[in-house]
């Protein structure tokens, strides 16, 4: 049996994570629709231009996204199943969006993190960009809720290995709940508060300020940083 060489189009997918409150969130965008689906929303991405590899690529995609240059960038897994194109009408708005014929299409899937309150100046070409609680997802086209799904477990490996990461998704000053209810909502479970709290001072990089939450009808909350030094210095085994 004789099998055909695969002839492909590559593209890059960016799953970006946001929090806030108690949720994680992810950024979507509103595809170009033909018409059939009214609000179509996917994950932010492109195909790759022929001068590009696809790290370049997927920073073009997040710098048209959110006006952000530098943002913490990984790439994680490639997605190559030819169920990816699959659906005709996926196929019908790639062909729409990129005026070619695409039957086949490989993805690089990145992941990046933002302060949710971050002011994004979105210079894409998507008519619509949100963010959008990653329990509450819509059915996205190809396989962007696999994606997402993947990524999350990415993540948690990472929280691992590198848990400066964490950082990026909490405001400068945070309180020890705000923590907790970050690592909550990326393990999907619940942390016991006093023994989260006593697992937070042993983390010699997470320094205590002489500040406290102003205007909250509950007792105020100590506030607490991130500290990069202290953290780098324990990160090489000064």
């Amino acid at each position: 049996m004789h099998l055909a060489f695969m002839k492909t189009y590559v593209s890059v997918d960016c799953v970006v994570f946001g929090f806030n409150k108690n949720q994680l969130y992810t950024l979507l965008v509103q595809r170009n629709s033909l018409g059939s689906r009214g609000k179509d929303l996917k994950l932010p991405g492109s195909l790759i231009y022929q001068p590009e590899d696809a790290d370049e690529a997927a920073y073009r995609v997040l710098n048209e996204l959110t006006g952000i240059r530098k943002m913490t960038l990984r790439q994680f897994k490639s997605f190559t199943s030819p169920k990816r194109t699959s659906d005709t009408e996926d196929v019908n708005w790639l062909e729409f969006a990129y005026h070619d014929k695409i039957e086949r299409l490989i993805t690089v899937a990145y992941i990046s993190l933002c302060k949710i309150t971050r002011k994004l100046n979105v210079v894409s070409k998507y008519k619509t960009v949100e963010w959008c609680p990653i329990d509450h997802l819509p059915k996205m086209p190809f396989d962007h809720n696999q994606i997402v799904e993947e990524s999350l477990k990415e993540v948690r490996n990472w929280v691992e290995t590198e848990p400066v990461i964490l950082f990026e998704l909490l405001p400068t000053k945070f309180t020890a709940t705000e923590l907790r209810l970050l690592y909550e909502a990326i393990y999907n479970r619940k942390y016991d508060a006093r023994n989260f709290h006593k697992k937070m001072v042993q983390m010699e990089y997470i320094l205590p300020l002489d500040e406290y939450q102003e205007n909250v009808k509950h007792r105020a909350a100590r506030y607490y940083k991130f500290d990069r030094v202290t953290y780098n210095k324990r990160k090489i085994g000064i």
